[in-house]
């Protein structure tokens, strides 16, 4: 079953009782005129075990300790928003899987050359994906992309990845003038930044599930980093946010402060289909496969990670 994504964006209370969210506004509990029956009525409950993700998006909202333990005993991942309602905080369980000393070990002990092999897989499967995506947007020429991608060495050490985004940016949003993929570009950067921090979290939960660590990355390694790994291994996932994005951008003008419509949207990101071995599956699912079988890469029973096929 795909786990729900919850979205807070106005003060509320989260509490829990008898292993459910328990959703409160807050103008109702300190409404003393109205009576308890009415009181009750108003309270939403949901089953902790089907949330995947909560985002927190006010400063006003008043969550229990009880209900965050619950939440990460069910491995759900827990976002915070700043004052410009972007993602700044991440919680994931310390504890996701039995065998986790075990696989902290495997994980630590992948050699160098396997963990390039992985790398080159991981660039490969990326710029395939943005070539499909570039192609079904915009029907830009391709074939360069996956000559690319097909060049990809271990390691990657001739840096396809870097030359495959610059023509995959410029063409992609090459009409909205301006445009360059940064953090604190024009929109729809803004979108992206924050696409992409729904899909972070997705993947750092996957990874926690699987019982590795997402700080210790194959490729990146930046010390102040603290989700190294997640960031490898949401690159071949981007493409879905990207097209979802490019949609969004190519039916209405992106203000500089996102909408909770546009945020919504965003919201679907878990749900997306994707394509994993010739089957479709919720992009939630696939990325839980993803971790698994990176898993497998570290413990000796694979040499290969499986991602989606765009």
């Amino acid at each position: 079953m795909i786990k729900k994504t919850l979205y807070f964006g106005n003060p509320v209370y989260l509490s829990l009782k008898n292993g459910q969210l328990v959703i409160k506004l807050p103008e109702v509990e300190k409404n003393d005129t109205l009576l308890e029956a009415f009181k009750k009525q108003a309270e939403v409950t949901r089953a902790i075990e089907d949330i995947g993700v909560v985002i927190l998006d006010n400063k006003q909202i008043t969550i229990t300790s009880g209900t965050i333990e619950a939440l990460l005993a069910n491995n759900c991942a827990v976002i915070t928003c700043d004052s410009k309602s972007l993602p700044v905080g991440l919680l994931l369980p310390l504890c996701g899987n039995t065998t986790q000393n075990e696989r902290f070990r495997e994980q630590l002990d992948a050699s160098l050359p396997l963990k390039k092999q992985l790398w080159q897989q991981t660039v490969q499967a990326k710029i395939n994906n943005q070539a499909t995506v570039l192609n079904s947007c915009t029907h830009e020429e391709i074939k360069c992309m996956r000559v690319w991608a097909n060049d990809v060495r271990s390691g990657d050490p001739d840096n396809l990845e870097a030359r495959a985004a610059a023509y995959y940016w410029k063409c992609l949003f090459g009409h909205i003038d301006g445009f360059t993929r940064k953090r604190d570009g024009v929109p729809p950067n803004n979108l992206l930044n924050y696409g992409y921090a729904i899909l972070r979290a997705i993947v750092a939960r996957g990874l926690v599930t699987s019982g590795l660590l997402p700080t210790l990355g194959i490729h990146h390694h930046n010390r102040y980093n603290a989700y190294c790994l997640a960031d490898d291994i949401m690159e071949p996932y981007r493409p879905y946010v990207d097209e979802l994005v490019f949609q969004l951008a190519s039916t209405q003008e992106i203000p500089q402060d996102l909408t909770k419509e546009l945020k919504a949207s965003l919201l679907s990101i878990p749900t997306l289909d994707v394509v994993m071995n010739g089957r479709r599956s919720p992009l939630m699912v696939a990325v839980g496969q993803t971790t698994a079988s990176l898993y497998k890469c570290f413990c000796g029973e694979s040499r290969k990670i499986v991602y989606p096929e765009r």
